[in-house]
């Protein structure tokens, strides 16, 4: 089962990856999305959260992402978590108003 979310701030994303770890999710399985890299980096590092890497992605995705547009790797790496394409493409524009997207997958 796969649960999509979006939350504002930080310490939202946390009480959420709690509520989502009570309810039987692993932290491996959790993933967090930031627009910013580097903010996305930071908050799976601080909540043991992972991100959408060659694992998920597989190798040719992640190659084609190191030139793509922050909102073409976005939606790639949204899609590889479970999303379809029309749903990593709403989660995309959350995104741009500087929410956080959390998607869990069991």
């Amino acid at each position: 089962m796969t649960v999509k979310l979006t939350v504002e701030n930080v310490v939202q994303a946390k009480q959420e990856v709690e509520k989502l770890e009570a309810q039987g999710y692993l932290r491996d399985n959790i993933y967090i999305f930031a627009h910013y890299e580097e903010r996305e980096d930071d908050i799976n590092e601080a909540l043991g959260t992972e991100e959408a890497g060659i694992g998920e992605q597989g190798f040719l995705t992640s190659m084609k992402n190191l030139v793509n547009s922050r909102g073409d790797e976005l939606r790639n790496e949204l899609a590889s978590v479970g999303l379809s394409e029309s749903e990593a493409a709403q989660f995309e524009k959350e995104l741009d108003t500087g929410k956080l997207v959390i998607v869990a997958n069991k």
